[in-house]
């Protein structure tokens, strides 16, 4: 049994928003781990929730205790279709840490640098967002932002802060993302 990633900080302060946004949407949460994000949509109302994750024993504990909730085992959006009103990601958003067990690593560990899953979630993403849609994304200030914000910036991203937290170590962040109008242009 590989490890579930448990909430913490971070699916805290994300699932505080969760109302907000899912009623009535068709919502997809990756990197779902525990479920904690998706079980909170479905109980605010959405009105259909799918639940995503590379790891094996997440989508099984989430498909046996959660029956409403749609799951699939994918890398990202590579098994995902159709498209979404709101789409939650808590993303793995440190940097590669050596010293860190290979497989406690898979849930925190974003990449060498810390970003590259974020990068590679935001292309893909864009496919799957309903015009009007929206993305929850949860940022750590130990993620580097540099390539990030350029990928905003050529994907037409629109993006503000709408939830903080400091910790002793680091400040999370969730950011709100929405495509401007001319991004269907491009």
């Amino acid at each position: 049994m590989s490890l579930v990633y448990q909430p913490a900080e971070d699916s805290f302060l994300l699932e505080k928003l969760i109302s907000k946004y899912s009623k009535n949407k068709k919502v997809i949460d990756i990197g779902t781990g525990s479920g904690i994000l998706a079980i909170k949509a479905l109980k605010s109302g959405a009105s259909s929730v799918t639940a995503v994750d590379l790891n094996k024993d997440a989508v099984k504990e989430i498909k046996s205790n959660n029956k409403s909730i749609k799951t699939i085992q994918s890398n990202i959006f590579s098994k995902v279709k159709g498209k979404f009103d709101l789409i939650i990601c808590n993303p793995p958003y440190l940097p590669h840490d050596s010293r860190e067990d290979k497989e406690s690593s898979l849930a925190t560990s974003g990449g060498k640098k810390g970003d590259e899953f974020i990068l590679k979630f935001l292309r893909q993403a864009k496919s799957h967002l309903k015009e009007n849609g929206i993305i929850l994304l949860l940022f750590s200030s130990l993620t580097p932002r540099d390539r990030i914000n350029k990928l905003l910036e050529k994907l037409n991203s629109k993006s503000k802060i709408v939830a903080s937290k400091n910790l002793f170590f680091e400040k999370l962040e969730v950011l709100e993302l929405k495509q401007t109008p001319n991004s269907k242009k491009r």
